[in-house]
């Protein structure tokens, strides 16, 4: 509930502090005196935009602060999800700068307008007359049904089957497309596939097969070289090996009368070894090196068919050939396998649609039972209200599947005898919406629990006795939630646990607007005035007395 307002520099409101009070608080005024500021200040600190025409002075900050009873209203959560410190008591501001610049705060942390709003709509209902024309919205009727039925988990089950219906009939219509698309590019990609398998290509095979190139090229220079070589070593008497094992005896016969030349030969003898062994490979690799001009023709065409193929595919190297191999066979392979991947999805979509039909069906369920006991209700609520002979009926329409359900709800409504039950908002008139609307409020709060509720003129097309049984209903629903009413009729005021008054001030070289809670005897006083206008009468005075003291009984 709403504890405290603080208005500063807002449109005629210089400065305003006012506190509220549980149970059912009246505003009264004569037009223009200014509720509805009131309401647009508030409205401000609920989230809504910022008119800056609204900003009186232009050199000194707008402030709109509203203090609220949040302890049973269990928005913990929301503060929580929001990095926001929770109180029982919190307090909800907006600043609108000279330079017209907004911000918002929840309990002096900076929010977003958004997240003020999302606060806002769980703290306060302002029903002004434009929501009367909500009674022509199928959303909104449905939503009511659905807030009577208390069928909170039935919804979100059946909108659980119905995102996964909407998924899976995305992902079936995806998959579709992909495989008409891809049997577009069939015979293209089949064409490059086999190309690319028919080379057979093998990861590293480039640097091996350029590295064999140069070699056979260069064949004829190569076993030379190695000739030359095997020769030195041991090609005759004057070569190495030789050499080294004529030394290698010399050195031996030394180790008799001279040992220190023992370790010396050890290493010419392992340094012959070494090169016998070297003399081995060189000839073994002039063996083996043949001048083979058909391979070195193979080679070449292999090549020249690898490097074709980078270019065709602009691609550098083998690896990359085989990636892009790889990636024809996966696609060959989704389309081979694509019809029974898409009998997959629709076989799955089958399910998922069954099991929404069955989500569906105990969703209307519980609509029908809703929408039944809607219709007694209302028909209740509104015969004391002035119309002994209305009739009411709570239709559900079947409507394809979409995210409420499979059906939309459309109430029909008759005042009169004899005529015949029409879409509400076709026949029934401005007050008969204002009481209809009441009574759906009034149905709502109680199955909703809404903190606070205020009602901008509700009672208007109304007087008298219906005016009384109007203010009746909201002073029921003051039990478990505050109400606070705007309202122009006497009988509604009476019946205010508190009563506040907004009045003008020309006093001054400007006129500023004012809210002041009334005392008793100042509360007789507006109440005369309601019912005789400016001029107070004995008989005005009486009157409003006996207005009061009827409600205290």
């Amino acid at each position: 509930m709403i504890k405290k307002l603080v208005i500063r520099n807002y449109a005629l409101i210089d400065s305003l502090d006012i506190d509220f009070a549980q149970g059912f608080s009246v505003i009264t005024g004569e037009t223009g005196a200014g509720k509805s500021i009131i309401l647009g200040a508030l409205s401000l600190i609920l989230g809504q935009r910022v008119d800056t025409k609204v900003v009186t002075d232009m050199s000194v900050k707008t402030l709109i602060e509203g203090t609220f009873d949040v302890a049973s209203y269990n928005l913990k959560p929301f503060f929580e999800e929001n990095d926001l410190e929770y109180d029982d008591e919190c307090i909800v501001r907006r600043e609108i700068a000279p330079s017209g610049k907004s911000r918002a705060f929840i309990n002096d942390t900076p929010v977003t307008v958004a997240q003020l709003k999302q606060l806002g709509d769980r703290l306060i209902d302002i029903h002004s007359q434009h929501q009367n024309l909500l009674l022509a919205d199928s959303g909104f009727q449905l939503r009511l049904v659905d807030v009577l039925a208390h069928n909170a988990q039935e919804l979100s089950d059946y909108q659980a089957e119905y995102k996964r219906c909407v998924a899976l009939a995305a992902e079936l219509d995806a998959a579709r497309r992909r495989l008409a698309d891809a049997h577009a590019d069939e015979d293209y990609i089949r064409f490059q596939y086999a190309q690319l398998q028919e080379a057979r290509l093998v990861a590293g095979e480039q640097e091996e097969l350029e590295l064999e190139q140069e070699r056979l090229t260069h064949a004829g220079d190569i076993k030379e070289a190695l000739y030359e070589i095997t020769s030195l070593l041991d090609g005759n008497e004057a070569s190495v090996l030789g050499a080294l094992n004529a030394i290698l005896s010399r050195a031996r016969t030394l180790h008799n009368y001279f040992p220190e030349a023992q370790q010396a030969t050890e290493r010419l003898d392992s340094a012959y070894i070494d090169l016998k062994d070297l003399h081995a490979t060189f000839a073994d690799w002039n063996e083996s090196l043949a001048v083979d001009p058909e391979r070195l023709a193979w080679v070449e065409e292999r090549l020249d068919t690898i490097i074709t193929l980078q270019q065709k595919h602009r691609v550098k190297s083998v690896d990359e050939l085989i990636a892009l191999r790889e990636e024809y066979a996966a696609k060959l392979n989704s389309i081979d396998n694509s019809d029974a991947d898409i009998e997959k999805l629709q076989q799955q979509l089958a399910k998922a649609e069954t099991e929404r039909a069955a989500k569906a069906k105990q969703l209307t369920a519980t609509r029908e039972v809703s929408a039944r006991n809607l219709s007694l209700l209302l028909a209740e609520e509104l015969r004391p209200l002035g119309m002994p002979h209305v009739r009411l009926s709570v239709d559900l329409e079947p409507v394809a599947y979409n995210k409420m359900g499979a059906e939309q709800v459309v109430i029909r409504f008759s005042a009169n005898k004899n005529q015949p039950l029409q879409p509400v908002a076709d026949v029934a008139s401005g007050g008969e919406i204002s009481r209809l609307m009441l009574c759906i409020k009034s149905l709502v709060a109680d199955a909703m629990s809404l903190p606070t509720i205020i009602f901008d003129e509700i009672d208007t097309g109304v007087s008298g006795d219906i005016a009384a049984r109007m203010g009746s209903i909201m002073h029921r629903m003051s039990q478990y939630m505050q109400v606070i009413a705007i309202t122009h009729l006497p009988q509604v005021a009476a019946i205010g646990n508190n009563q506040y008054r907004v009045y003008k001030d020309n006093s001054g070289d400007t006129t500023h607007t004012h809210l002041v809670k009334l005392n008793n005897d100042e509360r007789v006083e507006e109440i005369a005035r309601m019912l005789s206008g400016t001029t107070l009468t004995e008989a005005a005075l009486n009157n409003a007395r006996v207005l009061l003291a009827s409600q205290d009984q």
